[in-house]
Protein backbone atom coordinates (compact mmCIF):
# COMPACT_ATOMS: atom_id res chain seq x y z
CA UNK A 1 0.00 0.00 0.00
CA UNK A 2 1.60 3.28 -1.03
CA UNK A 3 2.01 6.32 1.73
CA UNK A 4 -0.35 8.78 0.53
CA UNK A 5 1.99 13.00 -0.21
CA UNK A 6 -0.83 15.17 -0.97
CA UNK A 7 1.04 17.87 -2.80
CA UNK A 8 0.21 19.55 -6.30
CA UNK A 9 3.65 19.86 -7.15
CA UNK A 10 5.35 17.48 -9.36
CA UNK A 11 8.70 18.00 -8.56
CA UNK A 12 8.49 18.17 -5.06
CA UNK A 13 6.77 14.19 -5.65
CA UNK A 14 9.54 13.12 -7.34
CA UNK A 15 12.01 14.55 -4.96
CA UNK A 16 10.46 13.11 -2.21
CA UNK A 17 10.05 9.80 -3.94
CA UNK A 18 13.50 9.13 -4.40
CA UNK A 19 14.03 9.37 -0.94
CA UNK A 20 11.14 7.21 -0.04
CA UNK A 21 12.24 4.16 -2.81
CA UNK A 22 15.29 4.16 -0.61
CA UNK A 23 13.14 3.66 2.77
CA UNK A 24 11.18 1.11 0.50
CA UNK A 25 7.89 3.09 0.44
CA UNK A 26 5.86 3.92 -2.29
CA UNK A 27 4.00 6.68 -2.51
CA UNK A 28 0.85 7.88 -4.24
CA UNK A 29 0.56 11.76 -4.99
CA UNK A 30 -3.12 12.96 -4.62
CA UNK A 31 -3.25 16.85 -5.64
CA UNK A 32 -5.88 17.80 -2.95
CA UNK A 33 -7.78 21.58 -2.87
CA UNK A 34 -6.48 22.28 0.35
CA UNK A 35 -6.56 25.73 1.70
CA UNK A 36 -3.65 26.71 3.14
CA UNK A 37 -4.22 29.43 5.99
CA UNK A 38 -1.66 32.13 5.62
CA UNK A 39 0.74 31.84 8.75
CA UNK A 40 4.15 32.82 10.30
CA UNK A 41 5.36 29.39 10.74
CA UNK A 42 6.05 27.11 8.45
CA UNK A 43 4.50 24.07 11.09
CA UNK A 44 1.27 25.81 11.68
CA UNK A 45 0.91 25.85 7.59
CA UNK A 46 1.34 22.67 7.90
CA UNK A 47 0.01 20.59 10.51
CA UNK A 48 -3.11 22.42 9.38
CA UNK A 49 -3.18 21.19 5.63
CA UNK A 50 -2.64 17.54 6.87
CA UNK A 51 -5.34 17.75 9.52
CA UNK A 52 -7.32 19.08 6.64
CA UNK A 53 -6.11 16.81 3.64
CA UNK A 54 -6.41 13.75 6.07
CA UNK A 55 -10.49 14.84 6.68
CA UNK A 56 -10.80 15.13 3.09
CA UNK A 57 -8.97 11.81 2.34
CA UNK A 58 -10.11 9.57 5.57
CA UNK A 59 -6.69 7.98 5.33
CA UNK A 60 -3.55 8.75 7.25
CA UNK A 61 -1.32 11.11 4.52
CA UNK A 62 1.19 13.96 4.80
CA UNK A 63 2.13 17.15 3.28
CA UNK A 64 5.25 19.63 2.74
CA UNK A 65 5.86 22.84 3.29
CA UNK A 66 8.64 24.99 2.73
CA UNK A 67 10.05 28.65 2.44
CA UNK A 68 13.35 30.52 1.56
CA UNK A 69 14.66 32.73 4.46
CA UNK A 70 16.68 35.59 3.49
CA UNK A 71 19.14 36.70 6.66
CA UNK A 72 18.84 40.83 5.25
CA UNK A 73 15.58 40.46 4.46
CA UNK A 74 14.52 39.73 8.14
CA UNK A 75 13.29 35.93 7.15
CA UNK A 76 11.25 37.14 3.79
CA UNK A 77 9.98 35.50 2.62
CA UNK A 78 9.55 32.80 4.97
CA UNK A 79 6.48 30.74 4.77
CA UNK A 80 4.68 33.29 2.18
CA UNK A 81 7.75 31.99 -0.84
CA UNK A 82 5.57 30.42 -3.10
CA UNK A 83 3.44 33.37 -3.16
CA UNK A 84 6.18 36.06 -3.61
CA UNK A 85 7.70 33.32 -6.38
CA UNK A 86 4.62 33.23 -8.25
CA UNK A 87 4.29 37.45 -8.17
CA UNK A 88 7.96 38.39 -8.33
CA UNK A 89 9.76 35.49 -8.84
CA UNK A 90 13.73 34.64 -8.87
CA UNK A 91 14.27 38.08 -10.73
CA UNK A 92 12.04 39.82 -8.55
CA UNK A 93 13.88 38.52 -5.61
CA UNK A 94 17.67 39.42 -6.93
CA UNK A 95 16.12 42.83 -7.51
CA UNK A 96 15.39 43.41 -3.87
CA UNK A 97 18.50 41.79 -2.99
CA UNK A 98 20.63 43.85 -5.69
CA UNK A 99 22.45 46.34 -3.39
CA UNK A 100 22.74 44.07 -0.32
CA UNK A 101 25.96 42.39 0.85
CA UNK A 102 25.73 39.57 3.06
CA UNK A 103 23.43 37.10 0.85
CA UNK A 104 22.53 34.65 3.87
CA UNK A 105 20.11 32.62 3.73
CA UNK A 106 18.37 29.27 4.91
CA UNK A 107 15.22 26.84 3.17
CA UNK A 108 13.20 25.21 5.96
CA UNK A 109 10.96 22.53 5.26
CA UNK A 110 7.83 21.00 7.28
CA UNK A 111 6.46 17.79 6.86
CA UNK A 112 3.51 17.13 8.62
CA UNK A 113 1.85 13.66 8.82
CA UNK A 114 -1.89 12.95 10.34
CA UNK A 115 -4.05 9.71 10.59
CA UNK A 116 -7.08 9.58 11.32
CA UNK A 117 -8.62 10.54 14.75
CA UNK A 118 -4.79 11.57 15.46
CA UNK A 119 -2.98 14.76 15.50
CA UNK A 120 -0.95 15.42 13.05
CA UNK A 121 3.04 15.13 13.67
CA UNK A 122 5.76 17.92 12.19
CA UNK A 123 8.72 17.23 10.99
CA UNK A 124 11.67 19.73 10.15
CA UNK A 125 14.54 20.00 8.30
CA UNK A 126 16.62 23.10 7.03
CA UNK A 127 19.91 23.90 5.07
CA UNK A 128 21.63 27.09 5.64
CA UNK A 129 23.37 29.01 2.11
CA UNK A 130 23.10 32.36 0.42
CA UNK A 131 21.35 33.65 -2.39
CA UNK A 132 23.36 34.45 -5.79
CA UNK A 133 23.40 37.49 -7.98
CA UNK A 134 22.26 36.04 -11.13
CA UNK A 135 20.19 32.59 -11.70
CA UNK A 136 21.94 29.64 -12.08
CA UNK A 137 20.71 26.15 -13.66
CA UNK A 138 17.54 24.11 -14.88
CA UNK A 139 17.14 21.44 -12.59
CA UNK A 140 14.94 21.99 -9.52
CA UNK A 141 11.97 24.58 -9.05
CA UNK A 142 10.94 27.22 -7.14
CA UNK A 143 14.05 29.48 -5.87
CA UNK A 144 16.23 26.80 -6.64
CA UNK A 145 17.99 28.69 -9.71
CA UNK A 146 19.37 31.26 -6.75
CA UNK A 147 20.23 29.20 -4.04
CA UNK A 148 23.54 28.19 -3.09
CA UNK A 149 24.04 25.17 -0.06
CA UNK A 150 26.91 26.35 2.41
CA UNK A 151 27.47 22.79 2.55
CA UNK A 152 27.41 22.33 -1.08
CA UNK A 153 30.50 23.01 -3.79
CA UNK A 154 29.46 26.40 -5.35
CA UNK A 155 26.55 25.33 -7.16
CA UNK A 156 22.71 26.07 -7.19
CA UNK A 157 20.18 23.81 -6.08
CA UNK A 158 19.34 24.00 -9.74
CA UNK A 159 22.06 22.81 -11.11
CA UNK A 160 22.29 19.89 -8.90
CA UNK A 161 20.20 16.31 -9.80
CA UNK A 162 17.75 15.27 -7.72
CA UNK A 163 19.81 12.88 -5.85
CA UNK A 164 22.70 15.34 -5.06
CA UNK A 165 19.81 18.08 -3.99
CA UNK A 166 18.52 15.38 -1.79
CA UNK A 167 21.86 14.87 -0.05
CA UNK A 168 21.82 18.64 1.39
CA UNK A 169 18.30 19.75 1.06
CA UNK A 170 16.32 20.56 3.37
CA UNK A 171 13.12 18.63 2.36
CA UNK A 172 15.52 15.39 2.29
CA UNK A 173 16.52 16.45 6.22
CA UNK A 174 12.54 16.62 7.15
CA UNK A 175 11.31 13.60 4.80
CA UNK A 176 14.35 11.27 6.27
CA UNK A 177 12.86 12.40 10.07
CA UNK A 178 9.57 11.66 8.45
CA UNK A 179 9.92 8.32 7.10
CA UNK A 180 12.27 7.33 10.54
CA UNK A 181 9.36 7.62 12.23
CA UNK A 182 6.99 6.22 9.89
CA UNK A 183 8.89 2.84 9.67
CA UNK A 184 8.97 2.96 13.55
CA UNK A 185 5.33 3.19 14.35
CA UNK A 186 4.77 0.86 10.98
CA UNK A 187 6.83 -1.95 12.98
CA UNK A 188 5.12 -0.80 16.64
CA UNK A 189 1.82 -1.72 14.66
CA UNK A 190 2.37 -5.22 13.43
Amino acid sequence: MALIFVTGNRHKFEEVSEIAAKHGLKLEMRDLPCKEIQADELEEIARQSAVDACSSLGKPCFVEDAGLFVHALRGFPGPYSSYVFRTIGNDGLLKLMASIGDRRAEFRSAVSYCEPGSKPSVFRGRVKGSIGFEARGSKGFGFDPIFSPDKGDGRTFAEMTITEKNELSHRAQAIKRFLKYYAQRKKAHR
